[in-house]
């Protein structure tokens, strides 16, 4: 093995590749001994995801919460914290954002930000609840965080059922007002003109027709700036710091306790955000009552895990999260195989991840034999 090659083989997206590789080849065997052509579960997966502007604007769609919880969870990553309550901080901010959105009818250029905004510090508090009780009585944020999702799934059923809130013959709440929609043109798409013009403009009409709004460009500027703070900044650096030896950290003058509590803050934020953005820009813009987690923030888990802990690396890791969710449904219509493999295929593939650590040691073992 030569010395570009070990180079190129220890770098971390090349891990990742393999890992994603691997994936998709345990996918392909599973596939063939169930008696499917792979070849054709994966041309239906891709046609799927990109075959129709509609299925792209879906994937974002759906990639939007994943990335943005998966950001959440690399943050407090690059901590050293274990941010398992992603899930949990979701469900507040979308509490949060749909009471809000409810009970206040402004101008949009106010209603939508004050939205974000209650999601937002939702979320932040709910995340800072884990990460006082870390700071100041030492108790791992994995346990806490746990309680805490279940506590905020139960307040959600709670919430949902509220006389001001609950909608009368559903499971839901009311929908928000619109002044606080952010799917890109909803008041015009329902306009004659609107109708005739998409008829007219069919690849246009199949992109307008879904609920496609901002929340993708926000993922999008918050991975690079996320990234930025993180590696270009001197709380970023502090942070980092605390991440990689407490104790070194805090004989430089660094306060580890202080900095916890700011990390699972953003990290809380964060998921929070996500949330927001998911009730103002998809319908139908309310809070159900659940029987279950609906995942957003577990499926931020395994986004994070995939990206290595890179905040920009969660883009791309959560639109391939995104789009797998979003093309099993296709591999099931066009073929009858079960979208389970998919779940199989992500699992595979975290499960690799997990293992990178290993790759850069054989490399240098197999270099030395050499």
């Amino acid at each position: 093995m030569n010395k570009t090659t070990a180079t190129i083989l220890k770098k971390p997206i090349t891990a990742t590749l393999i890992s994603i590789l691997s994936g998709f080849l345990v996918a392909a065997v599973i596939l063939t001994a169930a008696g499917y052509n792979p070849l054709e579960a994966f041309s239906a997966l891709i046609v799927g995801t990109m075959g129709r502007p509609k299925y792209i604007a879906n994937v974002l769609i759906k990639g939007t919460p994943i990335i943005i919880t998966g950001l959440s969870v690399a943050f407090a990553y690059k901590m050293g914290l274990f941010n398992i309550g992603a899930e949990g901080q979701y469900i507040m901010g979308s509490v949060a954002a749909t009471t809000v959105g409810i009970l206040l009818d402004l101008p949009p250029v106010l209603q939508i930000p004050v939205i974000l905004l209650a999601g937002v510090l939702a979320g932040a508090l709910y995340g800072g609840i884990a990460g006082y009780l870390k700071a100041r009585f030492s108790i791992n944020e994995v346990i806490t965080t746990i309680m805490l999702n279940w506590i905020a799934l139960y307040l959600c059923n709670f919430v949902s059922r509220l006389a001001p809130f609950y909608k009368s013959g559903t499971t839901g709440t009311y929908s928000i007002h619109e002044s606080g929609y952010t799917v890109f043109f909803s008041r015009w798409k329902t306009t004659e003109a609107a109708a005739e013009f998409l008829q007219n403009h069919p690849m246009l009409g199949d992109l307008m027709r879904t609920d496609f709004n901002v929340g993708i460009f926000i993922a999008v500027l918050l991975g690079i700036g996320i990234s930025w703070f993180l590696f270009r900044t001197t709380k970023g650096y502090e942070l980092r710091a605390v991440g990689f030896n407490k104790d070194a950290a805090e004989f430089a003058g660094i306060s580890v306790e202080k900095n916890t509590i700011h990390t699972m803050l953003i990290a809380g934020a964060l998921a929070g955000l996500a949330a927001a953005l998911n009730i103002t820009g998809i319908n139908p813009h309310n809070i159900s009552h659940l029987a279950m987690f609906e995942q957003n923030g577990m499926n931020g888990l395994s986004v994070a895990f995939i990206a290595g802990g890179s905040p920009v690396g969660c883009i791309f890791s959560g639109l391939l999260f995104s789009g797998l969710l979003y093309g099993s449904q296709s591999i099931q219509y066009e073929i009858g195989a079960p979208s389970e493999i998919i779940n199989i295929m992500i699992g595979t593939i975290v499960f690799f991840v997990g293992l990178t650590r290993i790759l850069p040691s054989l490399v240098d073992r197999f270099s030395k034999e050499r």
